[in-house]
């Protein structure tokens, strides 16, 4: 009888991928879609894997628009998950390094302004309202 072996938890962060369908919809073309980056505490990848699974699945759900017509937002899959091992700062919820020309002289193309920053937005907008 082999004993199981306890694994220290790690950390991980899923990004999962979800689409809003909406009733009578014709199948194919554009959708409007949502990525979202979660983070999770697991002993393994396949448990990380498997607890993104479960958050996804449960994040399906429907509603009624204001035009009375059923919305579908449901999990797609998950397109990544990250170890966020010990080269990452207690912080840090995701990284991508990649090769970029020039990224400090393109900082006015790559970088938006703080006010195109999307919590920017959203404050805007709820003080309209």
């Amino acid at each position: 009888m082999t004993r199981a072996r306890h694994l220290p938890e790690q950390r991980f962060a899923a990004k999962l991928l979800f689409q809003f369908r909406y009733e009578g919809e014709a199948p194919g073309g554009f959708r409007t879609a949502e990525e979202r980056i979660i983070l999770l505490f697991e002993r393994s990848a396949a448990a990380a894997y498997s607890a993104a699974q479960r958050r996804g699945r449960s994040a399906n759900h429907s509603y009624l628009n204001d035009a009375g017509g059923r919305v579908y937002f449901e999990f797609v899959g998950i397109t990544d998950l990250m170890n966020l091992g010990p080269e990452t700062e207690d912080d840090e919820v995701w990284y991508d390094i990649r090769r970029m020309k020039d990224p400090m002289q393109r900082r006015g193309e790559l970088i938006p302004g703080k006010q195109s920053l999307d919590a920017f937005r959203l404050e805007r907008a709820s003080r309209i309202r």
